[in-house]
């Protein structure tokens, strides 16, 4: 568990009378754990509504020791359980409520004392077969072939779908409402795969590491690589359009 560091008498802020931390300090309390991590990853988890920081009168972060702890848990369920955010998220909040909930098994899982680096193909990924993303996305065999030959979907090696192919279909159908036909979309998936590429260009160095628990730590950075891109994405077409989305 972290420990934050008691303050002593006549420290001079209030911040520090009250044991609080500015972020530098919560930075270098967590790297002794988890080196890879930046100011940048702290406030990306704030924004994604993991931890929630006192703010002073002109808006610096102050975290207590309770915040810096559950920093270590969210960083560690990331590093050793490879659990997405909005999964972590959920079953902090579970604890907090003081409820008994297991840790859920989302992929692949670190071994205690294994330092060797799993193979990719041993991590568990949601999917779907071809009936039942049909099902979920209320589409026709026709429609679905026509999106996959724009490249807009696309079955694994065993013929299933990733889960995340049942929120494109859906999403791809609701633009046809409007009048957006498969073929108008294929700028959408050359700029995702675009995005994509960048995102596996910045990782590269990582998971080419020697140490594992920095080559484990690129699946967390690229997750945060794809919402922040996701997020920049959203931005840019809402300023071009010059509106605001609700």
């Amino acid at each position: 568990m972290l420990q934050t560091p008691s303050g002593g008498a006549g420290s001079g802020t209030a911040a520090r009378d009250s044991g609080l931390m500015s972020i530098g300090t919560v930075l270098n309390v967590l790297r002794d754990e988890f080196p890879e991590v930046t100011i940048s990853k702290i406030r990306f988890l704030e924004s994604e509504g993991l931890i929630e920081p006192q703010r002073t009168p002109s808006g610096y972060r102050k975290f207590s020791a309770g915040d810096v702890e559950r920093l270590g848990h969210v960083l560690r369920m990331q590093r050793d359980h490879y659990l997405p955010l909005k999964v972590i998220r959920e079953h902090l909040d579970a604890m907090e409520r003081g409820e008994a909930v297991p840790l859920p098994v989302v992929g692949r899982q670190r071994s205690g004392d294994d330092d060797a680096p799993q193979p990719q193909e041993a991590r568990t990924v949601a999917r779907v077969g071809r009936a039942e993303l049909l099902a979920a996305a209320d589409i026709d065999e026709e429609a679905l072939e026509e999106w996959e030959s724009y490249g807009l979907i696309a079955p694994l090696e065993d013929g299933a779908y990733a889960a995340e192919a049942v929120t494109v279909a859906s999403l791809v159908a609701e633009l046809g409402r409007f009048g957006i036909e498969p073929r108008h979309l294929r700028v959408m998936k050359a700029a995702a795969d675009r995005e994509a590429g960048l995102v596996d260009q910045v990782v590269a160095p990582l998971k080419r590491h020697r140490n594992p628990q920095t080559r484990a730590h690129a699946e967390a950075r690229t997750k945060e690589l794809a919402a922040l891109t996701v997020k920049l994405h959203a931005a840019l077409v809402t300023t071009a359009l010059g509106v605001r989305l609700p």
